[in-house]
Formats: C-alpha cells, structure tokens, sequence
C-alpha cells in the first residue's frame, strides 16, 4: 500500500470535523502552491504575453469582458 492509499484510508475514517479541517487545510496548500507558481511564472517573464496582450487590446479599444 502507497503513502497517498494510506492517507486516503486515514481521511476516510476521520469523523466529519477533522475532515473539514483536512480539506480546508488542502484547499489552503492549493492556492498557496498556486500563488506561488504565478508568482514565480511572472518573476521569469513566462506571463508577459498576457500582459502584452492586454496592453495590445486596450490601445486598440477592442476590451472582451472576462
């Protein structure tokens, strides 16, 4: 049995509390891990396209809702 299945079979048998506190702490590694990938795509010029993009768009007037 793997780590991961371990887990899984642990989260499975928390009463509904500590699951809630396990997902909430999930959801708040996800956006963290998130956060920081955008932050470091952004810091390496990887979303300067989008940037670019948007400069191009608003010289043009042509704005597209989101």
């Amino acid at each position: 049995m793997t780590t991961v299945q371990k887990i899984e079979r642990a989260i499975e048998q928390l009463p509904g509390d500590q699951f809630s506190q396990v997902r909430d702490w999930i959801v708040k590694k996800d956006w963290e891990n998130w956060d920081a990938q955008i932050e470091s795509d952004s810091a390496t010029g990887k979303l300067d396209f989008l940037v670019n993009e948007a400069l191009r768009d608003a010289k043009s007037g042509n704005t597209r809702p989101l």
